[in-house]
């Protein structure tokens, strides 16, 4: 359906040089690490880190009784802490959406310009103004989005629970636009078949893996299982065993038999697949191959602007709160809501 629909010119997104942080002897980042657990304490403070952002960041969570998670699980942890302050280390949608479920609290990034292209491909005003061409359609956004996108929509979902949501709203014969990552939506809609307008945005990192490189890689290792996000194109989610969510990959790298995995999504999250699976090899999937440009190389940059120098320094500053007009949160905080209640009300099933 989306292809006789005309969408907007999008922005063209800069993607910046993914971030190089000075290399820590030993003694600097344990001194390092002791002032930032004890401005979190200071402060009151629980740090909420992402799959993709640095290992560093994400042993310092769990370290100090953070979180480290995908969207969901980032939100519903923030909404459930006594910590007077969020610290989220990730992309400024997460931090937007903390402040959104929790807007008495003081939240904190250690960057604000961390964005995502995902989010930066669906500027609000022209979102808005195309879904108002569309009345007769249920408006679901992934929550990389800004928290004006989200005051726009019915629903907001994560990867982790936009198939289930899907099906819902197909079974009850509901239209839909979906927003903003057109690998993600054709994915679902394969899955659901459910009629849905794909906004044509895409994320810089699951663009570029490649179905002609990948296939190299799998007769180099044929045993191996390929794991895949469905944020990448739909030639590589056709090479897939596994697709899903980030914890579902976790969970895939943790569950099944294979002893090679090749992993396609942001080379972050092999911190947390070692983890689970420490006795595992992990192989990151090409993004190498015709027409590729290599942009992110398996790494989002915006993640990469995350680091225990960043984090340190917005705790001793106080600068890069995130902000949320009341108005606006207002309004995005019912789709999120509707989420969170989905997911619990389906727990399980």
């Amino acid at each position: 359906m989306s292809d006789n629909v005309q969408f907007p010119e999008l922005p063209r997104i800069e993607v910046p040089e993914h971030p190089v942080w000075p290399e820590l002897a030993r003694e600097e980042k344990e001194a390092l690490v002791a002032k930032i657990k004890e401005q979190l304490r200071r402060q009151n403070a629980v740090l909420v880190a992402h799959y993709y952002t640095s290992s560093d960041l994400q042993e310092l969570a769990e370290e100090t009784g953070g979180c480290v998670a995908d969207s969901l699980e980032m939100a519903r942890f923030g909404s459930h802490q006594d910590a007077r302050t969020l610290v989220v280390a990730g992309v400024r949608f997460m931090g937007e959406t903390a402040k959104i479920l929790n807007p008495e609290k003081r939240v904190l990034m250690p960057d604000t310009r961390a964005t995502c292209s995902l989010d930066e491909a669906c500027p609000a005003e022209s979102f808005a103004e195309f879904c108002d061409q569309h009345p007769d359609h249920t408006v679901v956004v992934y929550a990389n989005t800004s928290a004006r996108v989200k005051a726009r929509s019915d629903w907001v979902v994560t990867s982790a629970i936009a198939l289930p949501i899907v099906r819902h709203l197909a079974e009850r014969g509901e239209k839909i636009i979906w927003a903003p990552d057109k690998h993600l939506g054709r994915y679902i809609q394969d899955q659901t078949g459910a009629e849905m307008i794909l906004w044509p945005g895409t994320c810089v990192v699951h663009e570029e893996f490649k179905a002609v490189a990948l296939k190299r890689i799998l007769r180099l290792h044929p045993e191996a299982a390929v794991l895949v996000h469905p944020e990448s194109p739909a030639e590589i989610i056709a090479l897939a065993d596994v697709v899903g969510s980030t914890t579902a990959l976790i969970k895939a790298v943790a569950s099944m038999p294979h002893r090679e995995f090749i992993v396609a999504t942001d080379k972050g999250i092999f911190h947390k697949m070692q983890q689970v699976a420490p006795d595992k090899t992990l192989i990151e999937a090409p993004t190498l191959g015709v027409g590729a440009t290599c942009q992110a190389c398996a790494e989002c940059p915006w993640m990469g602007m995350n680091s225990l120098q960043s984090l340190l320094h917005v705790l001793e500053t106080g600068e890069h709160e995130i902000h949320v007009d009341p108005e606006i949160r207002e309004k995005a905080v019912l789709p999120i809501r509707r989420m969170l209640d989905f997911a619990e009300q389906h727990k399980g099933a």
